[in-house]
């Protein structure tokens, strides 16, 4: 029983118990986080679940430190560009797309199941920027829907727009150029994986300079973890903050 009694709370959903989750629901404030990743090439470096473990990681960091929200399952399948004939991601073997409309249902029944369950704060966030739009259309719709309830679905902006701009500045403080930092699968994004996870990084293709038709935009071999540890952090700080303004009674 002691054993028992000294195990950390549980913020993942699907490491709890119904009875859990109910407990959970009816505490004060009580929230809980959809995270949405995506599987899609990210060069010949780094594994097609990167934004899948990134953001599951990071939304257990900002659940920790908001206290009152559990972590849903990750939403692994989102719009990532036409599969026949192949655009975008899809020219490379992995990746794994399904269309807006379906992406959109997944999401919106995803969050009416936890509104069921007696959540009242149910919080959106992406790590992938092609479809932050259908997260924002999602929430919104939602709120529609719940305007006389006291549930409501927020949209947090703030999860992504921290690894862009506000952590690309960071980089470039520390000498980095944009050639480096790139948009997909260059210094930023790297190292950000190094920081949650380096053993989806494969540190001798790293190594290698980028290639013409590789998937990549940007340069990977100036990332590191301490580098990463910089934009997760920044993640992880505004979406919370975001979610503190969001969640006012």
């Amino acid at each position: 029983l002691e054993a028992f009694a000294a195990e950390p709370a549980r913020v993942m959903l699907e490491e709890m118990t119904w009875i859990e989750v109910q407990q959970a629901a009816k505490a004060p404030a009580s929230a809980v986080i959809i995270p949405v990743g995506g599987t899609e090439q990210n060069g010949p470096h780094m594994a097609l679940g990167k934004h899948n473990v990134r953001v599951v990681a990071l939304a257990d960091r900002i659940a920790g430190q908001l206290g009152n929200a559990l972590v849903a399952p990750v939403i692994s399948y989102v719009p990532e560009g036409r599969v026949s004939p192949p655009s975008g991601h899809m020219r490379f073997p992995g990746t794994l797309s399904i269309p807006d409309a379906a992406f959109e249902t997944t999401l919106e029944y995803t969050a009416r199941s936890l509104r069921q369950a007696g959540f009242r704060d149910i919080v959106l966030i992406g790590d992938h920027g092609g479809y932050q739009g259908d997260l924002g259309a999602v929430a919104a719709k939602l709120n529609r829907a719940w305007v006389s309830s006291p549930a409501r679905a927020h949209f947090v902006a703030d999860y992504y727009s921290a690894s862009v701009e506000p952590f690309n500045a960071a980089l470039r403080e520390r000498g980095l150029s944009e050639a480096q930092i790139g948009k997909h699968a260059g210094a930023a994004d790297t190292s950000l994986m190094l920081a949650v996870d380096p053993h989806l990084v494969r540190a001798d293709r790293m190594a290698m300079p980028p290639a013409a038709g590789d998937g990549t935009t940007g340069d990977a071999r100036a990332s590191t973890a301490a580098l990463g540890q910089l934009g997760a952090d920044l993640m992880v700080s505004r979406a919370v903050a975001a979610i503190r303004r969001a969640i006012v009674r």
